[in-house]
C-alpha cells in the first residue's frame, strides 16, 4: 500500500504517519531522508544531488522522482510506503504518475490556519535537551523555564506567527492544489488512488482510528 499524506505544517502528519507505519509495516519516506540516505550511500543519484546542493541549487523534480523509484525498490518497501511531504506540487505528482509509481491512497488531514498558528506558535523548547512544551497543551511547571534544569525556554524562529503564516501561504499556493489533483484522479478512475479527508482538529486517537479504519 503506497500512501501520500497531505496537510499543512502542524496538522499532525508525522504523528499519524507513525501509527500507519506501525499498523501496516511500511516505512515513512520524506524527500529529506531520501536525499540524505542517497548521499550517504554514495549512489550515482546521491552524488548528483550532492553536487546540486553544494552549488546552492534546488534538486530537480526528475532527480527526486528517480530517487523515489530507487528508494521504493528497497526491501523495506515491499509492502508499500508512506510519502510524507512529497509530492509538493502538481508537476511532481504528474511526474510520479508518468514514471509509473502507483499510489493507492491519498490521506488529507485538514486543519484551519488559525488553529495551526495556535498550535505551532505556542511551542517552547529547551535548547540543551530538545524538550518541547506548549503554552496551552503542555505548559512547563514554571512559566518560561524547563522542568528539569530550570533553564530558559526559547521559541524557535520557525514557530513565530509571521513565519508560520508564510509557510501556510506556501502550502496553500503549492501543495493544496494537489487535493483537487488527486480528488479528480479518484473520480476519473473510480479506483486508486482512493482519497480520504479527515478533520485534524479532533483528538489524535480519534484521527488515528478514522485513518486506520479507512485504510483497512
Amino acid at each position: 500500500m503506497r500512501i501520500i499524506l497531505l496537510g499543512p505544517p502542524g496538522a499532525g502528519k508525522g504523528t499519524q504517519a507513525q501509527f500507519i507505519s506501525k499498523k501496516f509495516d511500511i516505512p515513512q519516506i520524506s524527500t529529506g531522508d531520501m536525499l540524505r540516505a542517497a548521499i550517504k550511500e554514495g549512489s550515482e543519484l546521491g552524488r548528483k544531488a550532492q553536487d546540486v546542493m553544494k552549488a546552492g541549487g534546488l534538486v530537480s523534480d526528475d532527480l527526486i522522482i528517480n530517487l523515489v523509484k530507487e528508494r521504493i525498490a528497497k526491501p523495506d518497501c515491499v509492502n508499500g510506503c508512506i510519502f510524507d511531504g512529497f509530492p509538493r506540487t502538481i508537476p511532481q505528482a504528474q511526474a510520479l504518475a508518468d514514471a509509473g509509481v502507483e499510489i493507492d491512497n491519498v490521506v488529507e488531514i485538514r486543519v484551519p490556519d488559525d488553529e495551526i498558528v495556535q498550535r505551532l506558535s505556542g511551542r517552547r523548547q529547551h535548547p540543551g535537551s530538545g524538550r518541547v512544551y506548549h503554552l496551552q497543551h503542555n505548559p512547563p511547571k514554571n512559566e518560561g523555564l524547563d522542568d528539569v534544569t530550570g533553564e530558559e525556554l526559547i521559541q524557535r524562529d520557525d514557530d513565530k506567527e509571521e513565519v508560520i503564516r508564510e509557510r501556510l501561504a506556501t502550502y496553500h499556493e503549492q501543495t493544496s492544489t494537489l487535493v483537487g489533483f488527486y480528488q479528480d484522479k479518484a473520480k476519473e478512475s473510480g479506483a486508486a488512488p482512493h482519497y480520504h479527508q479527515f478533520d485534524g482538529t479532533q483528538g489524535i486517537e480519534t484521527v488515528k482510528e478514522q485513518i486506520l479504519s479507512a485504510l483497512d
